[in-house]
């Protein structure tokens, strides 16, 4: 009798153990849970660094809300002068292939001395020249490399570049013509292949 007074005893303390154990648990459970989404979570806030044609070298801020959309924003310079980009990136998988469009502007600059660096030494400047900025819309496709934390980008496809011509009536007087005056800067566009490369790096 004795005995199955305390075997009785014995399941009721079980039993009343039992949601105790299970309330000191859930808060582990929860926490462990928060831990592992924390894991899991793609940052947002990075930084990119890329380079090409008709980009030139450009730094951005880039936020990406889900993994598969970065928009992005920043500046940089073709040599020539300073300009700025704004874009976003389709990345359908969080890394792998995606597809960008992109609008950026480079403010007029002298370009004498980057044709004189890169032609010769003898090249005397010419007044077409003297203010050389445009602005460009790029399609890209591309491959990105990478996804969580580091991406490594390769980007090509189609780019429309228009710009005004400047100085024109200078360069026909200093070709020893002066039959023809243009009273208005023409307008120029050109549409053709791009390519560039870059690395974003995210950090929050």
């Amino acid at each position: 009798m004795r005995l199955t007074s305390f075997m009785v005893g014995l399941v009721g303390l079980s039993a009343a153990a039992a949601p105790l154990a299970a309330q000191a648990e859930e808060p582990q459970t929860v926490e462990a849970a928060l831990q592992a989404r924390r894991a899991e979570s793609w940052p947002r806030i990075g930084l990119m660094a890329d380079a090409g044609v008709p980009d030139g070298a450009i730094g951005s801020l880039v936020f990406r809300p889900w993994q598969w959309l970065r928009a992005y924003g920043g500046g940089g310079s073709n040599s020539v002068s300073r300009g700025w980009r704004g874009g976003f990136s389709l990345v359908p998988f969080g890394a792998g292939p995606s597809a960008s469009l992109e609008y950026g502007h480079y403010n007029d600059g002298d370009a004498n001395g980057l044709v004189r660096r890169m032609v010769s030494g003898d090249f005397a400047g010419s007044p077409l020249l003297d203010r050389i900025g445009y602005d460009y819309v790029n399609a890209h496709a591309g491959l990105d490399f990478g996804g969580k934390r580091v991406i490594f980008f390769v980007h090509g496809g189609i780019s429309k570049v228009w710009a005004n011509i400047h100085n024109l009536n200078q360069a026909i007087k200093s070709s020893g013509s002066t039959t023809v005056e243009v009273t208005q800067d023409p307008k120029v566009s050109v549409v053709g292949t791009s390519l560039k490369v870059g690395l974003i790096v995210f950090f929050i």
